[in-house]
This record gives structure tokens, C-alpha cells and sequence, in this order.
């Protein structure tokens, strides 16, 4: 049995839908090696529950398909209910995947002031939140349509305002400033690795 280790870093993303997040956090992983880094999503757990409750294909729930979009408004009502017992219950159980045992965490889809206060508050020398942001015109240009009771709900809205990003992230199609931002984020994991390493050595 594999001893639980602390995050040496854990970077929260947030961002709208079609904003980029899962593309960056994809990125990201790839430039920082999987031996090192693994891909948290808050909504695996959610949609594995939901998926065992209502019997629906899980793999196909995990993926960007319209599949998901036809149950995505239904697992957001079951969530919040799920939530309002106990505001943390998907960050904790999406700590104790075992790809948890990865020294770099991203949590790929943090979506509520709760979701960022458990991490801060749980890891807080550890967490990094970092926020994705495109304006409408590029969202929509990859296939965002608004959508009442979706985009309107706190899953969408939850964290526009108040709170402190560590890191925004600008993705409207420039390449060079997305390299550039991801590059200082890439220098910032090694940077945690190595002092890591040194404290362990």
C-alpha cells in the first residue's frame, strides 16, 4: 500500500465553458511530465456517482461529448444537492484518487468559492489558483452557445468575482503569449520540484 504523500504544488484552474481549460491543463501535464503530475477533476467523482445512480455510460460522461451535454444540467442539480450536505465532499474525494500519490496536482475545474477556500485552506503553502480567460467572440467561435439554467448557474458563474487569482491565463488564439504564460508556470513547478528534492535529499 502506497504511504500518502503531501502535493509539492497544486495548481486550481477555473475558467468559463469553452474558455480552454481542459486544452491547458492537457498542455500543461505534457510539458511537466505525467511521472510528475496528474489531472484532478472535481467532476470524475461527481460523474462517476451520478453515472452509478442513474446507470449511464461513465466514459462517455467524462468526455466532451453531447452525450454529456444531455445530462449535464441534471448532474448540476444533483451536485448542488450533493454540496449543500457537505460544501467539500467532491475536493475530498478527488484527493484520494490514487493519482493523488503525483507530486504536482491540477485540478482542472474548480467552479465554486468552496471548491478554491478547501485548497487554499487544506494545502496552503501548496496552492496556486489560476484562472483561464477568453472573451465570448473565441468561446463561441469553438462552439459555445449559452445556455439557461447552464451558464447562468453558480457552476458557471461561481467564481467571476471575488477572488484573487494567482494566475490568469489569456486564451484567445495568441500562441506565443499562451507559451510565454504557460512557460513561467512550467519554471514554477520546477522551481517547487527542486526545492522539494532538496528538502528530501
Amino acid at each position: 500500500m502506497n504511504v500518502k504523500t503531501e502535493p509539492v504544488l497544486i495548481l486550481v484552474f477555473s475558467g468559463k465553458r469553452k474558455s480552454g481549460k481542459d486544452y491547458i491543463t492537457d498542455l500543461l501535464q505534457e510539458r511537466v511530465g505525467r511521472d510528475n503530475c496528474a489531472i484532478l477533476r472535481l467532476s470524475g467523482p461527481l460523474k462517476s456517482q451520478y453515472a452509478k445512480e442513474h446507470g449511464l455510460d461513465l466514459d462517455k460522461l467524462l468526455d466532451a461529448s453531447e452525450y454529456k451535454e444531455q445530462y449535464r444540467a441534471a448532474m448540476i442539480r444533483w451536485g448542488e444537492e450533493r454540496r449543500k450536505q457537505e460544501p467539500d465532499y467532491f475536493c475530498k474525494l478527488v484527493t484520494r484518487d490514487e493519482k493523488a500519490s503525483k507530486p504536482i496536482w491540477i485540478i482542472s475545474d474548480a467552479r465554486r468559492k468552496t471548491d478554491v477556500e478547501y485548497f487554499k485552506t487544506t494545502y496552503p503553502t501548496a496552492t496556486v489558483t489560476c484562472r483561464v480567460e477568453a472573451e465570448l467572440q473565441v468561446r463561441e467561435q469553438r462552439g459555445f452557445l449559452f445556455k439557461k439554467g447552464i451558464d447562468d448557474a453558480e457552476s458557471e458563474c461561481g467564481l467571476d468575482e471575488g477572488v484573487g487569482w494567482d494566475v490568469i491565463i489569456h486564451n484567445n488564439n495568441d500562441s506565443l503569449l499562451l507559451d510565454a504564460t504557460l512557460d513561467d508556470i512550467t519554471h514554477m513547478v520546477a522551481q517547487r520540484l527542486k526545492e522539494a528534492g532538496n528538502q528530501n535529499s
